[in-house]
Protein backbone atom coordinates (compact mmCIF):
# COMPACT_ATOMS: atom_id res chain seq x y z
CA UNK A 1 0.00 0.00 0.00
CA UNK A 2 2.80 2.44 0.93
CA UNK A 3 4.69 1.61 -2.28
CA UNK A 4 1.58 2.33 -4.35
CA UNK A 5 1.09 5.64 -2.56
CA UNK A 6 4.71 6.63 -3.27
CA UNK A 7 4.29 5.63 -6.92
CA UNK A 8 1.09 7.65 -7.25
CA UNK A 9 2.77 10.66 -5.64
CA UNK A 10 5.65 10.36 -8.09
CA UNK A 11 3.36 10.06 -11.12
CA UNK A 12 1.17 12.91 -9.83
CA UNK A 13 4.26 15.14 -9.62
CA UNK A 14 5.33 14.29 -13.17
CA UNK A 15 1.79 14.79 -14.43
CA UNK A 16 1.49 18.21 -12.74
CA UNK A 17 4.84 19.36 -14.17
CA UNK A 18 3.88 18.28 -17.69
CA UNK A 19 0.47 19.94 -17.51
CA UNK A 20 2.13 23.14 -16.31
CA UNK A 21 4.50 23.08 -19.31
CA UNK A 22 1.69 22.46 -21.80
CA UNK A 23 -0.30 25.37 -20.35
CA UNK A 24 2.81 27.58 -20.54
CA UNK A 25 3.09 26.80 -24.25
CA UNK A 26 -0.51 27.88 -24.84
CA UNK A 27 -0.03 31.00 -22.71
CA UNK A 28 3.15 32.13 -24.48
CA UNK A 29 2.79 30.89 -28.05
CA UNK A 30 0.37 32.16 -30.68
CA UNK A 31 0.09 29.08 -32.89
CA UNK A 32 1.38 25.82 -31.36
CA UNK A 33 0.83 22.22 -32.52
CA UNK A 34 1.30 18.90 -30.73
CA UNK A 35 3.24 16.13 -32.45
CA UNK A 36 1.26 12.88 -32.37
CA UNK A 37 2.48 9.68 -34.00
CA UNK A 38 0.33 7.12 -32.17
CA UNK A 39 3.38 5.91 -30.21
CA UNK A 40 3.32 5.45 -26.43
CA UNK A 41 5.04 8.75 -25.55
CA UNK A 42 2.76 10.82 -27.76
CA UNK A 43 -0.26 8.95 -26.38
CA UNK A 44 0.77 9.92 -22.84
CA UNK A 45 1.41 13.52 -23.93
CA UNK A 46 -1.95 13.69 -25.71
CA UNK A 47 -3.67 12.42 -22.55
CA UNK A 48 -1.84 15.04 -20.45
CA UNK A 49 -2.88 17.79 -22.86
CA UNK A 50 -6.52 16.79 -22.56
CA UNK A 51 -6.18 16.83 -18.75
CA UNK A 52 -4.59 20.29 -18.97
CA UNK A 53 -7.72 21.74 -20.55
CA UNK A 54 -10.40 19.61 -18.89
CA UNK A 55 -12.84 21.60 -16.75
CA UNK A 56 -15.46 19.51 -14.97
CA UNK A 57 -17.58 17.48 -17.36
CA UNK A 58 -17.18 19.90 -20.25
CA UNK A 59 -16.01 18.13 -23.45
CA UNK A 60 -12.31 18.70 -24.03
CA UNK A 61 -11.20 20.52 -27.16
CA UNK A 62 -7.47 21.08 -27.44
CA UNK A 63 -6.47 24.69 -28.25
CA UNK A 64 -4.07 23.41 -30.93
CA UNK A 65 -4.06 20.79 -33.71
CA UNK A 66 -2.16 17.50 -33.55
CA UNK A 67 0.48 16.96 -36.23
CA UNK A 68 2.08 13.79 -37.55
CA UNK A 69 5.03 13.67 -39.91
CA UNK A 70 4.51 10.34 -41.68
CA UNK A 71 7.44 8.67 -43.43
CA UNK A 72 5.04 6.51 -45.43
CA UNK A 73 6.79 3.52 -43.86
CA UNK A 74 5.10 3.50 -40.48
CA UNK A 75 3.54 0.40 -38.98
CA UNK A 76 -0.04 -0.15 -40.13
CA UNK A 77 -1.25 -0.77 -36.57
CA UNK A 78 0.11 2.58 -35.38
CA UNK A 79 -1.34 4.58 -38.29
CA UNK A 80 -4.75 2.98 -37.78
CA UNK A 81 -4.58 3.78 -34.05
CA UNK A 82 -3.57 7.39 -34.78
CA UNK A 83 -6.53 7.96 -37.09
CA UNK A 84 -8.99 6.18 -34.81
CA UNK A 85 -7.92 8.10 -31.71
CA UNK A 86 -8.12 11.49 -33.40
CA UNK A 87 -11.55 10.67 -34.85
CA UNK A 88 -12.91 9.37 -31.52
CA UNK A 89 -11.95 12.56 -29.71
CA UNK A 90 -12.82 14.95 -32.51
CA UNK A 91 -9.37 16.53 -32.64
CA UNK A 92 -7.93 18.18 -35.74
CA UNK A 93 -5.24 15.87 -37.13
CA UNK A 94 -2.77 17.25 -39.67
CA UNK A 95 -0.66 14.68 -41.54
CA UNK A 96 2.27 15.65 -43.72
CA UNK A 97 4.26 12.94 -45.48
CA UNK A 98 7.91 12.52 -46.41
CA UNK A 99 6.58 11.11 -49.68
CA UNK A 100 5.10 14.54 -50.48
CA UNK A 101 8.52 16.12 -49.85
CA UNK A 102 10.04 13.52 -52.19
CA UNK A 103 7.55 14.51 -54.92
CA UNK A 104 8.48 18.18 -54.42
CA UNK A 105 12.16 17.31 -54.68
CA UNK A 106 13.01 18.66 -51.22
CA UNK A 107 13.85 15.11 -50.07
CA UNK A 108 16.04 12.96 -52.30
CA UNK A 109 16.90 9.42 -51.20
CA UNK A 110 20.38 8.06 -51.92
CA UNK A 111 18.82 4.68 -52.71
CA UNK A 112 15.32 3.24 -52.89
CA UNK A 113 15.77 1.31 -49.64
CA UNK A 114 17.31 4.20 -47.64
CA UNK A 115 15.52 4.88 -44.35
CA UNK A 116 13.25 7.91 -44.54
CA UNK A 117 13.45 8.53 -40.80
CA UNK A 118 16.03 11.34 -40.81
CA UNK A 119 14.24 13.04 -43.71
CA UNK A 120 11.27 13.78 -41.45
CA UNK A 121 13.22 16.92 -40.45
CA UNK A 122 12.62 18.43 -43.90
CA UNK A 123 8.91 17.62 -43.91
CA UNK A 124 8.48 18.92 -40.37
CA UNK A 125 10.13 22.25 -41.23
CA UNK A 126 7.93 22.49 -44.32
CA UNK A 127 4.82 21.88 -42.20
CA UNK A 128 5.93 24.50 -39.66
CA UNK A 129 6.32 27.03 -42.49
CA UNK A 130 3.04 26.02 -44.16
CA UNK A 131 0.93 26.52 -41.03
CA UNK A 132 3.04 29.17 -39.30
CA UNK A 133 3.51 27.11 -36.14
CA UNK A 134 5.64 28.92 -33.57
CA UNK A 135 5.91 25.89 -31.26
CA UNK A 136 5.77 22.13 -31.70
CA UNK A 137 5.09 20.12 -28.55
CA UNK A 138 6.99 16.82 -28.68
CA UNK A 139 7.20 13.65 -26.61
CA UNK A 140 11.00 13.28 -26.37
CA UNK A 141 12.44 12.24 -22.99
CA UNK A 142 15.92 12.91 -21.63
CA UNK A 143 16.51 9.27 -20.68
CA UNK A 144 16.12 8.11 -24.29
CA UNK A 145 19.41 9.33 -25.74
CA UNK A 146 22.28 11.59 -24.70
CA UNK A 147 21.58 14.28 -27.32
CA UNK A 148 18.04 14.53 -25.99
CA UNK A 149 19.44 14.77 -22.47
CA UNK A 150 21.10 18.06 -23.52
CA UNK A 151 17.84 19.61 -24.66
CA UNK A 152 15.94 22.21 -22.66
CA UNK A 153 12.22 21.80 -22.01
CA UNK A 154 11.62 24.86 -24.18
CA UNK A 155 14.15 24.25 -26.95
CA UNK A 156 14.84 27.21 -29.24
CA UNK A 157 15.26 26.67 -33.00
CA UNK A 158 16.50 29.44 -35.29
CA UNK A 159 14.94 30.68 -38.53
CA UNK A 160 16.46 27.68 -40.35
CA UNK A 161 14.94 25.22 -37.88
CA UNK A 162 18.36 24.42 -36.45
CA UNK A 163 19.18 23.52 -32.85
CA UNK A 164 22.41 24.73 -31.25
CA UNK A 165 23.13 22.78 -28.05
CA UNK A 166 25.60 25.48 -26.95
CA UNK A 167 23.10 28.31 -27.32
CA UNK A 168 20.11 27.54 -25.10
CA UNK A 169 18.06 29.57 -22.69
CA UNK A 170 18.41 29.04 -18.93
CA UNK A 171 15.42 27.44 -17.18
CA UNK A 172 15.89 28.42 -13.55
CA UNK A 173 13.15 27.88 -10.97
CA UNK A 174 10.87 26.24 -13.57
CA UNK A 175 10.54 29.49 -15.49
CA UNK A 176 10.25 28.78 -19.20
CA UNK A 177 10.84 31.21 -22.06
CA UNK A 178 8.92 30.26 -25.20
CA UNK A 179 9.20 33.63 -26.92
CA UNK A 180 10.41 33.69 -30.52
CA UNK A 181 10.62 36.05 -33.49
CA UNK A 182 8.74 35.41 -36.71
CA UNK A 183 10.32 32.47 -38.52
CA UNK A 184 11.89 31.05 -35.36
CA UNK A 185 10.43 28.09 -33.54
CA UNK A 186 10.22 26.47 -30.12
CA UNK A 187 10.14 22.73 -29.51
CA UNK A 188 8.53 22.05 -26.13
CA UNK A 189 9.04 18.73 -24.34
CA UNK A 190 6.57 18.30 -21.45
CA UNK A 191 7.67 14.76 -20.55
CA UNK A 192 11.42 15.49 -20.61
CA UNK A 193 11.85 14.34 -17.01
CA UNK A 194 9.93 11.08 -17.43
CA UNK A 195 11.64 7.72 -17.87
CA UNK A 196 10.48 4.73 -19.89
CA UNK A 197 9.34 3.13 -16.62
CA UNK A 198 7.36 6.26 -15.68
CA UNK A 199 5.60 6.17 -19.04
CA UNK A 200 4.56 2.53 -18.67
CA UNK A 201 3.45 2.92 -15.05
CA UNK A 202 1.41 5.98 -16.02
CA UNK A 203 -0.18 4.12 -18.95
CA UNK A 204 -1.08 1.31 -16.55
CA UNK A 205 -2.55 3.69 -13.95
CA UNK A 206 -4.50 5.78 -16.46
CA UNK A 207 -5.63 2.70 -18.44
CA UNK A 208 -4.55 4.22 -21.76
CA UNK A 209 -5.20 2.37 -25.02
CA UNK A 210 -2.18 1.45 -27.18
CA UNK A 211 -1.44 0.05 -30.65
CA UNK A 212 -1.26 -3.75 -30.52
CA UNK A 213 2.41 -3.96 -31.57
CA UNK A 214 3.51 -2.83 -28.09
CA UNK A 215 2.36 -6.23 -26.81
CA UNK A 216 3.95 -9.63 -27.50
CA UNK A 217 2.91 -11.11 -30.85
CA UNK A 218 4.27 -13.40 -33.55
CA UNK A 219 6.18 -11.72 -36.39
CA UNK A 220 8.51 -12.72 -39.24
CA UNK A 221 12.01 -11.40 -38.55
CA UNK A 222 15.63 -11.87 -39.56
CA UNK A 223 18.78 -11.39 -37.54
CA UNK A 224 20.81 -8.58 -39.09
CA UNK A 225 23.99 -7.05 -37.58
CA UNK A 226 22.98 -8.28 -34.13
CA UNK A 227 19.47 -6.80 -34.27
CA UNK A 228 16.04 -8.32 -34.80
CA UNK A 229 14.71 -6.84 -38.04
CA UNK A 230 11.04 -7.30 -39.04
CA UNK A 231 10.50 -8.40 -42.64
CA UNK A 232 7.57 -8.62 -45.05
CA UNK A 233 5.79 -5.82 -43.18
CA UNK A 234 2.42 -4.63 -44.58
CA UNK A 235 1.74 -0.89 -44.78
CA UNK A 236 -1.63 0.81 -44.39
CA UNK A 237 -1.57 1.28 -48.19
CA UNK A 238 -1.39 -2.49 -48.72
CA UNK A 239 2.24 -2.41 -49.89
CA UNK A 240 4.64 -4.87 -48.24
CA UNK A 241 8.17 -3.63 -47.44
CA UNK A 242 11.39 -4.82 -45.78
CA UNK A 243 11.95 -7.92 -47.88
CA UNK A 244 14.62 -10.29 -46.49
CA UNK A 245 18.02 -10.08 -48.18
CA UNK A 246 19.55 -12.96 -50.08
CA UNK A 247 20.78 -15.64 -47.68
CA UNK A 248 18.84 -14.36 -44.66
CA UNK A 249 16.76 -16.91 -42.76
CA UNK A 250 13.24 -15.75 -41.91
CA UNK A 251 12.20 -16.73 -38.38
CA UNK A 252 8.73 -16.44 -36.91
CA UNK A 253 9.39 -15.10 -33.41
CA UNK A 254 7.39 -13.75 -30.48
CA UNK A 255 8.36 -10.11 -30.10
CA UNK A 256 7.06 -6.70 -29.08
CA UNK A 257 8.13 -3.11 -29.74
CA UNK A 258 9.49 -0.89 -26.97
CA UNK A 259 9.31 2.14 -29.25
CA UNK A 260 7.80 2.63 -32.70
CA UNK A 261 8.87 4.67 -35.69
CA UNK A 262 9.83 4.13 -39.30
CA UNK A 263 9.75 0.40 -40.10
CA UNK A 264 13.19 0.49 -41.68
CA UNK A 265 14.95 1.54 -38.48
CA UNK A 266 12.75 0.28 -35.62
CA UNK A 267 13.57 -3.15 -34.25
CA UNK A 268 11.46 -5.26 -31.85
CA UNK A 269 12.71 -7.23 -28.85
CA UNK A 270 12.04 -10.83 -27.86
CA UNK A 271 9.24 -10.77 -25.30
CA UNK A 272 6.28 -12.63 -23.83
CA UNK A 273 4.85 -9.46 -22.25
CA UNK A 274 1.27 -9.39 -23.50
CA UNK A 275 -0.13 -7.09 -20.78
CA UNK A 276 0.95 -3.70 -19.47
CA UNK A 277 1.75 -5.22 -16.06
CA UNK A 278 4.17 -7.64 -17.72
CA UNK A 279 5.71 -4.80 -19.73
CA UNK A 280 6.30 -2.82 -16.52
CA UNK A 281 8.05 -5.84 -14.99
CA UNK A 282 10.11 -6.41 -18.15
CA UNK A 283 11.12 -2.73 -18.24
CA UNK A 284 12.25 -2.92 -14.60
CA UNK A 285 14.59 -5.82 -15.32
CA UNK A 286 16.09 -4.87 -18.70
CA UNK A 287 19.72 -3.75 -18.87
CA UNK A 288 19.55 -2.24 -22.38
CA UNK A 289 18.25 1.26 -23.03
CA UNK A 290 15.05 1.69 -25.03
CA UNK A 291 16.62 3.24 -28.13
CA UNK A 292 19.83 1.26 -27.78
CA UNK A 293 17.87 -1.96 -28.16
CA UNK A 294 15.48 -0.90 -30.88
CA UNK A 295 16.55 2.11 -32.98
CA UNK A 296 18.89 1.07 -35.78
CA UNK A 297 19.41 4.67 -36.94
CA UNK A 298 20.95 5.64 -33.59
CA UNK A 299 23.59 2.94 -33.91
CA UNK A 300 25.35 4.48 -36.92
CA UNK A 301 27.46 6.75 -34.67
CA UNK A 302 27.47 8.19 -31.16
CA UNK A 303 26.48 11.61 -32.53
CA UNK A 304 23.83 10.53 -35.06
CA UNK A 305 20.85 11.84 -33.06
CA UNK A 306 22.58 15.13 -32.20
CA UNK A 307 23.37 15.76 -35.87
CA UNK A 308 19.77 15.07 -36.88
CA UNK A 309 18.48 17.42 -34.17
CA UNK A 310 20.79 20.20 -35.36
CA UNK A 311 19.17 19.81 -38.78
CA UNK A 312 15.64 20.18 -37.39
CA UNK A 313 14.71 16.69 -36.15
CA UNK A 314 12.20 16.19 -33.30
Amino acid sequence: MQEQTLLDDHLDWLEAESIYIIREVVAQCANPAMLFSGGKDSIVMFHLARKAFQFGDRPVKLPFPILHIDTGHNYKEVIEFRDQRAAELGERLIVRSVEDSMKRGTVVLKSEDESRNKHQSVTLLEAIEEFGFDCCIGGARRDEEKARAKERIMSFRDEFGQWDPKNQRPELWNLYNARSHKGENIRAFPISNWTEMDVWQYIEREKLALPSIYFAHQRDVVMRAGSIVPVNVPLASGEVINQPKTGEEVINMQVRFRTVGDITCTAPVISDADTISKIVLETATTTITERGATRLDDQTSDASMEQRKKEGYF
